[in-house]
């Protein structure tokens, strides 16, 4: 672009001189040769000038090509970070939808195992309500035969009659001599050796006639 404008610079230049030199000539024919000088400077300046629009011209189009390239540029960063905020929306979205899918499978898990330690506490409790059964059974079996030991070893008929006294055995009667229990839990009876066939205590458990 200098350098035009100092072409056309020179040209102006010229065409002041051949107008002065215009101006003084007398002769016809000298008039006509610096009339052509100045129509060739016109023109020159004209070609100058339509150069420099030529240039200008392409200078707006660079212009508006790169703007127009900014502009999709633009958009496609846009377009970009869009399609980045709707994935990590949509990843938070499944991940939340997991975690509360892998809760509500915990949830019934820990509702077993509640039931679970819930179950072994109620086994544990009758566990020891069984075991300590038997021992109070065991207990009261003991204290009754001491009791049964203390009575002297004598036949109903040798023993005052007391209406109060409570009864056992098959034979209903009152307790004398050796007697033994069934180790039947349920059963709370005692018995007479001689009423059931027994002349010692039998090793191991021993159950009744009626159990």
């Amino acid at each position: 672009m200098q350098e035009i404008d100092a072409k056309y610079q020179e040209i102006l230049q010229e065409l002041d001189e051949y107008y002065e030199k215009f101006k003084r000539e007398t002769d016809s024919t000298q008039r006509r040769r610096v009339l052509r000088c100045i129509q060739r400077a016109l023109i020159q300046s004209q070609e100058l000038g339509e150069e420099k629009i030529q240039i200008v011209s392409q200078m707006v189009e660079l212009v508006e090509n790169r703007a127009r390239q900014v502009d999709s540029h633009v958009e496609l960063f846009e377009a970009h970070q869009e399609v980045s905020d709707t994935t990590g929306h949509s990843k938070a979205g499944q991940d939340k939808s997991k975690n509360e899918t892998i809760t509500q499978a915990e949830k019934p898990n820990n509702k077993w195992s509640q039931r679970q330690r819930n179950n072994a506490a109620n086994n544990h409790d009758h566990d020891y309500i069984t075991s300590g059964m038997p021992k109070k059974a065991e207990a009261s079996k003991k204290k009754k035969c001491s009791k049964a030991k203390a009575v002297r070893e004598a036949s109903p008929a040798d023993l005052p009659i007391d209406p109060n006294e409570p009864t056992y055995c098959l034979c209903n009667q009152v307790s004398y001599g050796e007697m033994i229990s069934c180790d039947n839990d349920e059963c709370p009876e005692w018995f007479h050796f001689s009423c059931v066939g027994l002349n010692h205590k039998p090793k191991g458990k021993w159950y009744c006639p009626k159990c």
